[in-house]
C-alpha cells in the first residue's frame, strides 16, 4: 500500500492515517507532496492523478485502488487488518471510539481555523490572544477535554481506549495544536498530551516534520518566516 500525503509539519489530515498505520504495524510506502493551494500547482496535478477529490491523504491499495477521506481510510484498514487494533474490541468502547472520531472528523472548526497545525512553530503568544478573543475556541477545547476524560475513565487508559488506535490518531493533530499554541488544559488532558507526543508513531511524525525545514506561506497565518 502507498499513502500519499502533504507536508508533515502542516498537514493535520495526513497525520491521522500515517500515525495510525505506523502505530498499528501496518506496512506502507510513503509519497509526500509539497502542499499548495494553487489550482495548477504540481501538488494539485499529482493528487488529481490518484483522487478526484483533489486532497490528501489518499491511500492506494496494493491493486492501485484509491481510498480518500481519513475516516474511510481508517475503516478500510480495519476491514483489511482486523487484528491490528484500529478500533477497540469491546463493542461499547468501539461504538464510543467511532463516535468521538467522527466528532473530531466533522467538528471543532474554531480550533482548526484559528490554530492550524504547525508542528515546527511554538506560538504561545498567539495562543494566548486567541484564547482571550475566541470563545468558540475555548468551547472546542472544553469539549475535547470532556471527550478525553470520558474515554480515559471508560477504558482506564493510557490512551483513549487502552491501546493507541484510530481515536488517538485522529486527535493527535489536536494535541499538536494545543501544544504548539500553548492553550490551557487540565492536568489530566496535559498528561494525555504528553503520552501521545511520546508514542513512537507520533514521535516519528514530529521528527520528520521538524526535519522538513520548509516554509509554506499559505499555511502560515501568523508568521512571515520560519
Amino acid at each position: 500500500m502507498r499513502l500519499v500525503f502533504g507536508n508533515k509539519n502542516y498537514s493535520s489530515w495526513s497525520m491521522r492515517p500515517w500515525v495510525l498505520m505506523r502505530a498499528c504495524g501496518i506496512p506502507f510506502t510513503e509519497e509526500k507532496l509539497r502542499l499548495s493551494f494553487a489550482p495548477d500547482s504540481p501538488f494539485k496535478q499529482a493528487v488529481a492523478q490518484v483522487s478526484g477529490a483533489g486532497k490528501v491523504p489518499v491511500l492506494l491499495l496494493d491493486d492501485g485502488f484509491a481510498v480518500w477521506d481519513t475516516l474511510a481510510i481508517a475503516e478500510t484498514l480495519a476491514d483489511r487488518f482486523p487484528q491490528a487494533g484500529i478500533w477497540p474490541t469491546d463493542p461499547n468502547h468501539r461504538a464510543r471510539a467511532r463516535s468521538i472520531t467522527a466528532e473530531m472528523h466533522s467538528g471543532f472548526s474554531a480550533l482548526r481555523n484559528h490554530c492550524p497545525m504547525n508542528i515546527e512553530a511554538s506560538m504561545p503568544d498567539v495562543g494566548a490572544r486567541i484564547w482571550a478573543e475566541q470563545a468558540a475556541v475555548r468551547a472546542d477545547v472544553a469539549r475535547i477535554e470532556a471527550i478525553w476524560a470520558d474515554a480515559l475513565a471508560l477504558s482506564g487508559g493510557p490512551f483513549l481506549f487502552g491501546a493507541f488506535g484510530a481515536a488517538d490518531a485522529f486527535y493527535a493533530p489536536v494535541v499538536m495544536r494545543l501544544r504548539g499554541y500553548g492553550l490551557p488544559v487540565s492536568a489530566g488532558a496535559q498528561a494525555y498530551i504528553e503520552r501521545v507526543v511520546a508514542h513512537p508513531a507520533v514521535a516519528a511524525w514530529i521528527t520528520d516534520a521538524l526535519a522538513e525545514q520548509d516554509f509554506i506561506a499559505e499555511d502560515e497565518p501568523y508568521r512571515t518566516a520560519r
